[in-house]
């Protein structure tokens, strides 16, 4: 009885903190699917407000292989598509570029919506691109994203500059400049301690768990928790299977052909949308879990990852 009153009792102060706070996700992959028009925000904002949502960065992307005008080009037809989405239900939902815009969005009953650039191979080696994004919105870039770009090497790639080159220095005094946060998911460990030492501001991981309890490569190891938080920094848990357990991760790496029919699949399936490729890989990795030939992930996996990046940090937020 004691024990049971004692859980009730933790839920209920759970629950008040929840909803007494601004919820922020800090990366969204729904924009890929926004250009298309096959998806509306307008459907999905009651869900979000009853599980308390305050703001989230849609993240705007394309793979680290589409570069030049077609990457840009991408790019901004996903920034326009996610404002299109807010004009289209300005009752409900906010455009915000500072942490003023969403207190107003909360205090005004809707969702803040920013907007953040997974990696840096969308900037065409170009500031006046990065300059235009941050107009249109942009509140942060992640370096890279699956493979090298032109001034920094991403964690999934054989490394090509040891860390940043002289360009992606003056590309992060820029976005210190631009108020634009630097975004470390997706880096090795060179690339990350360059960055911490250039950076004049603190550095976020958007999307990021911890190494010690998962070795995915996009995982940031403890010195880094450390070195992240004691400059101000933040690690935002990534939900996702495949960061979160080290059994999954070494089954997925125990067979690669399951992912390579995986994404196969998915590819044909959805062609050229990216948007889709996104759901249907998810969609068939959780078949695979469901069949007993991945190991399932449990919310406490989770839990377990804010509690260790808080012991060793202090401060943690969750994507």
């Amino acid at each position: 009885m004691v024990a049971l009153t004692m859980q009730s009792d933790v839920s209920s102060k759970a629950h008040d903190l929840h909803f007494r706070a601004i919820v922020v996700d800090t990366h969204e992959d729904t924009s890929q699917r926004l250009p298309s028009h096959q998806f509306d925000l307008g459907a999905r904002t009651p869900r979000m407000k009853d599980g308390g949502l305050g703001a989230l960065f849609f993240s705007i992307r394309t793979p680290g292989t589409v570069i030049g005008a077609q990457a840009i080009e991408r790019a901004l037809d996903q920034i326009d598509a996610v404002r299109q989405q807010v004009a289209l239900h300005q009752k409900d939902l906010a455009l915000a570029t500072t942490a003023d815009d969403i207190r107003r969005a909360r205090s005004g009953g809707q969702i803040a919506v920013l907007m953040g650039v997974e990696g840096g191979h969308m900037i065409g080696s170009n500031l006046g691109v990065l300059r235009t994004y941050a107009s249109l919105g942009i509140r942060y870039m992640t370096l890279t994203r699956g493979v090298d770009d032109e001034w920094a090497d991403a964690s999934t790639d054989k490394p090509a500059h040891n860390g940043l080159t002289k360009f992606g220095t003056q590309v992060i005094h820029e976005m210190n400049r631009l108020g634009m946060m630097v975004d470390i998911s997706n880096v090795p460990n060179e690339t990350f301690y360059d960055a911490l030492s250039v950076s004049q501001a603190p550095l976020i991981a958007s999307h990021s768990s911890c190494w010690a309890l998962c070795d995915a490569p996009r995982n940031r190891t403890d010195d880094m928790l450390k070195t992240l938080a004691a400059q101000g920094g933040v690690l935002q848990i990534n939900f996702h299977l495949g960061f979160l357990r080290q059994k999954f991760r070494d089954a997925q790496q125990a067979h690669p052909e399951m992912g390579k029919q995986i994404a196969a699949e998915a590819k044909k399936n959805c062609g050229e949308n990216e948007g889709c490729e996104l759901l249907e890989t998810d969609k068939l990795t959780r078949n695979l879990v469901a069949q007993g030939k991945f190991p399932r992930v449990d919310w406490s996996e989770m839990v377990q990852h804010i509690d260790h990046a808080v012991r060793l940090s202090g401060q943690t937020m969750s994507a």
